[in-house]
């Protein structure tokens, strides 16, 4: 579509009566599914549009699947599914006009697949299967309306009404588990690292999806083999951030702002952050990173950097306050982004798979504008009053020692672990999850990571035996560091998981959160507490499999839920 006849599609927004439905992420409304218009800002057209492409991918996925059945693959293809798929994640993308250009692209895709499959099949003897698309999403890419009205043609309510509730519920746990597996493998492929077998998996599972009927138990499967498949995923992108940015040290990060121009950083994505901070040598500009991305200071390929000076602000839901406060320039590298205040909106940037309407988007890694609207925004005025935060404790550091904390454990100097992590957000119950890092005994240790530490995180909470009581492990993305931490612990204790005198205490909101859970439960630890509210897409029979097989269970008051798990297992 030229540019022109994209303008006049455009035009045309607003002369829908449109509905949406989605419950993808922990702050849906009333914890059942947002119904007019999206709680993180997503209006019905994007959300029409998202759930036309995720339509899209999976027809895309049927021929690629066969594809690789065959022995052959197309790696613009692979990519592409993961980026689109990674483009419907909360709080990434809320611009139409980009959701219109990745189905025209889409269109393409699947021309090139389709014709691979054909050849391939043909060549192997066979006659390629005629694969019927119910909707002609492909079409129509001048007419805005038409593309929308196919999109809501394609809804979750849709699903319910044809396939059932619980069917349903599993198709959807799976498709946002493979999510929040397609933002790892962004990240990893970012840095070069690449892994075909995921690939195929989500092309494998995304095919399944289209195939009728699916049954619970064929589901049930589907979704713990994502759980198994991001495990790999996690290990593919901790691989990638050790051997590009080095082993992280635990390291005390500046948390208060010093005196000079200034850049924030948020997101998730290290290799923006390499190249803010390689375009910005010498030139009087500060760096400092924001929300997740705490744990950057602790690489020490990115310690070189003089002008690298520590974080600033806390967890994603408070961005609009803080970056209205901040007297720089912003760049969001992925997820987490929220509608912009008038006020920053045109000293903010995003880059890769991140938009909002009337954002600049930088499509190349020249970040020029970011650094000359920094220039001209007046910078802090002096250096704040000291403060830090120490982080970096991945597995690496943890288990070198181990040893000492097994014997730190049979002394009877540490009687717990508590895991007490992951997403933030600004909907009530959160307080539970700080409430309770505050009223862990002494003589227990605290597991942390992602951006829900920030309720909790500046508390100063001692050592046992010279070691932290808290330890942040990183990044929602360093979620491979916790689970290694646990295993080599059970490894050291020559027990399982559920024999540690260790408690899983999750709170989620978006859908890399998922496909974390779903490893969680692949790799079959059980009794998780998941809060603030459990997932709207688990339908009540589902979460009754969850509950019998796993023992998930909500969270619930904070003194009666601690003493069951201090009660729960003891290694003397």
């Amino acid at each position: 579509m030229m540019e022109s006849d994209r303008q006049v599609c455009l035009s045309e927004k607003g002369r829908l009566n449109m509905n949406m439905f989605c419950y993808q992420c922990e702050q849906s409304a009333d914890s059942s599914g947002c119904t007019a218009y999206g709680v993180c800002g997503k209006d019905p057209e994007t959300a029409a549009l998202q759930d036309l492409l995720i339509y899209a991918v999976k027809d895309i996925c049927r021929y690629a699947h066969r594809c690789y059945e065959l022995g052959e693959r197309d790696r613009d293809v692979d990519v592409f599914v993961v980026e689109a798929l990674y483009s419907t994640l909360t709080n990434v993308n809320f611009d139409v006009s980009r959701f219109c250009r990745l189905l025209e692209q889409a269109a393409d895709y699947k021309q090139t697949i389709r014709h691979l499959y054909e050849d391939c099949e043909r060549k192997s003897g066979g006659i390629p299967e005629v694969l019927d698309c119910p909707v002609e999403w492909w079409k129509d890419f001048c007419d805005l309306n038409s593309m929308i009205s196919k999109g809501e043609s394609v809804t979750i309510q849709n699903q319910v009404a044809d396939i059932g509730e619980d069917i349903t519920s599993l198709q959807e746990t799976l498709v946002y588990g493979i999510k929040g597996m397609a933002a790892y493998i962004d990240h990893a492929w970012i840095l070069g690292y690449e892994d075909a077998g995921l690939y195929e998996f989500i092309h494998c599972a995304m095919d399944c999806l289209t195939r009728t009927p699916n049954n619970s138990d064929e589901l049930l499967r589907k979704v713990l083999k994502c759980g198994e498949m991001n495990l790999r995923t996690m290990e593919l992108l901790d691989r990638a951030h050790t051997e590009t940015f080095g082993t992280p040290e635990p390291t005390n990060v500046r948390v208060s702002p010093v005196a000079g121009k200034c850049i924030a950083v948020s997101g998730h994505d290290i290799k923006d952050l390499e190249d803010i901070l390689r375009q910005t040598e010498g030139k009087g500009i500060n760096v400092y990173t924001h929300g997740e991305m705490l744990n950057c200071g602790a690489y020490p390929e990115l310690k070189k950097y003089s002008h690298f000076v520590g974080n600033y602000g806390g967890a994603w839901q408070d961005q609009r306050q803080e970056f209205d406060a901040f007297p720089g320039s912003i760049l969001m590298t992925t997820n987490c982004l929220q509608k912009p205040k008038d006020s920053y909106k045109d000293r903010i940037f995003t880059t890769g798979l991140v938009g909002w309407p009337g954002v600049t988007h930088l499509e190349e890694k020249d970040f020029t504008p970011v650094i000359t609207a920094a220039l001209n925004e007046k910078g802090f005025a002096e250096d704040q009053h000291e403060k830090f935060i120490m982080t970096g404790f991945a597995h690496h550091a943890v288990l070198s020692v181990a040893d000492k904390i097994v014997e730190l454990v049979k002394d009877g100097k540490i009687r717990h672990f508590f895991l007490i992590g992951g997403c933030d957000g600004a909907k009530p119950g959160r307080n539970y999850f700080s409430e309770l890092a505050r009223k862990v005994p002494d003589d227990c240790m605290i597991l942390t990571l992602a951006c829900g530490k920030y309720r909790f995180n500046k508390h100063e909470f001692g050592e046992i035996g010279g070691i932290p009581r808290l330890i942040d492990c990183g990044q929602c993305n360093d979620a491979y560091s916790a689970i290694r931490i646990a295993t080599g612990l059970a490894k050291a204790f020559g027990c399982g998981v559920n024999e540690l005198p260790i408690s899983f205490v999750v709170s989620w909101f978006e859908q890399k959160a998922v496909a974390i859970l779903l490893t969680l439960l692949h790799l079959g630890i059980k009794d998780i507490r998941l809060g603030p509210s459990l997932p709207a897409f688990f339908s009540p029979n589902v979460m009754k499999i969850l509950v019998d097989k796993f023992g998930i269970k909500g969270i619930g008051q904070v003194d009666s839920d601690l003493a069951e798990m201090l009660a729960s297992v003891n290694i003397s």
